[in-house]
């Protein structure tokens, strides 16, 4: 083990200070490694790429770093599993699928996290007809509180593996995960602006006629950017972007041009208008064909703030208009865009998509913009509309308000005082999302 004071996450809000750090490099090092910190009286928490706005992993005991447990432990073409270790990043995940032909079914539009963190935060892509990652999930294998090592999916210890799939890292130390994967494909995607009223006038239409729909409507104006992919087989013809247009777009518009805009914005805010009108028209429509991996996620280099929030699918037009007139009536100047997407219902227990087709509204702020202010009224007219915050990113809730909007927010609890029933992966942000 190691010394490292402080630690923060990617954005920069969430600081702490663990006493060691330990960075073991099979399932039985991290097994020891938890027994020994047990030992020593001292918590743990593990951690993956540190992509969560919450302080999720922060903690004062050991931290578990999963950077030496990545890569593939077995694949099989044929029925499509593939057991990764907990630390692989979703980045790292289409190189590995490559020489089985396969690909994940669905991706969020960052893909910095580990598949451990991804999924025991709830993270998510968008399509109608898909769920998050978590969904994709078919095995686990845990190390607990007591340093045993357990393998669980549905047939076996069934409970464990539905807490421990999207577990908050509450349940145990995820070592590796088996994913249903598919068949290698291509996504045709067509990006292009869309007046804001005719978006939500046809987002419905659209999510249902299309495979993976998202748009981001850019605040003070009327425009959207509108994203659709359709799937295409592995061995349809590529027609990629160029790469002058991809670093055109991808890294010097999306990346360094708004990154001076944010700055300008920030020590200017009267500039945050026009710059967003600017915004709104910079990003022009563009076709193209690619790998699925390659299209799914984006390059974020600006720093910011995040708070996301589930909804069912038909709140969402009330949702926008909502935010649109909050934005107006308090004279915020908001530089980022905000992202809506779209999940199926599934039946995890935790999942922010329970029970309900679901539309997910996140708003940002730059990292060295306030955020509070806006990001608790955007708050108030999600909870008004049944809304579930992303377990990764911010809000301002605790246990009594959030455990009324889970089903089997019990069950959870249930599991985890039978897996760790003296808290050795606690810590104070647990506490405020699960109680004590």
């Amino acid at each position: 083990m190691t010394v490292l004071s402080p630690a923060t996450n990617w954005a920069g809000n969430e600081h702490w200070a663990p006493a060691e750090v330990a960075t073991p490099a099979s399932v039985d090092d991290l097994a020891a490694t938890i027994r020994e910190a047990r030992e020593r009286g001292l918590r743990i928490k593990p951690i993956g790429a540190a992509h969560s706005f919450t302080p999720i992993a922060a903690t004062d005991g050991v931290q578990v770093s999963l950077d030496a447990l990545g890569g593939v432990v077995r694949g099989d073409a044929e029925t499509g599993l593939v057991t990764l270790r907990g630390g692989t990043r979703l980045r790292d995940i289409p190189r590995l699928l490559a020489p089985y032909g396969l690909a994940m079914t669905n991706l969020g539009d960052i893909d910095s996290q580990s598949i451990a963190g991804a999924i025991s935060t709830g993270t998510h892509g968008t399509g109608g007809r898909f769920g998050g990652l978590s969904t994709q999930v078919r095995g686990l294998t845990l190390v607990l509180a007591d340093g045993s090592i357990v393998d669980c999916d549905a047939s076996t210890d069934p409970a464990l593996f539905e807490a421990a799939r999207l577990g908050l890292g509450a349940i145990g130390v995820i070592a590796a995960v088996t994913l249903q994967c598919e068949p290698a494909f291509l996504l045709h995607a067509v990006e292009k602006p869309v007046p804001l009223d005719e978006m939500l006038a046809t987002v419905h239409e659209r999510v249902d006629e299309h495979d993976h729909v998202e748009f981001f409507w850019f605040p003070h104006t009327t425009g959207t950017l509108y994203k659709q992919n359709n799937r295409l087989p592995g061995d349809a013809l590529r027609k990629p972007l160029s790469r002058g247009r991809a670093w055109w777009d991808d890294e010097f518009l999306s990346n360094t041009v708004f990154a001076w805009a944010c700055e300008l914005g920030r020590a200017a805010p009267r500039a945050i208008r026009p710059i967003a009108a600017v915004s709104a028209r910079a990003l022009g429509a563009r076709e193209y064909v690619d790998r699925s991996a390659a299209v799914f996620a984006t390059q974020r280099r600006v720093r910011f703030r995040e708070s996301e929030w589930s909804i069912p699918r038909a709140a969402l037009g009330e949702a926008l208009t909502e935010i649109r007139r909050l934005i107006e009536r308090r004279g915020w100047r908001i530089s980022f865009p905000v992202e809506v997407r779209m999940s199926a219902a599934d039946d995890l227990w935790l999942s922010t998509a329970h029970g309900r087709d679901s539309a997910y509204v996140a708003v940002h702020q730059y990292h060295r913009t306030p955020h509070e202010d806006y990001f608790r009224a955007v708050q108030d007219v999600m909870l008004a509309l049944e809304g579930r915050p992303h377990w990764g990113k911010l809000h301002y809730l605790d246990v009594t308000e959030l455990s009324g909007r889970y089903p089997r927010f019990q069950d959870f609890l249930a599991v985890r005082d039978r897996a760790d029933p003296d808290r050795a992966f606690d810590n104070t942000h647990l506490r405020q999302v699960l109680g004590a």
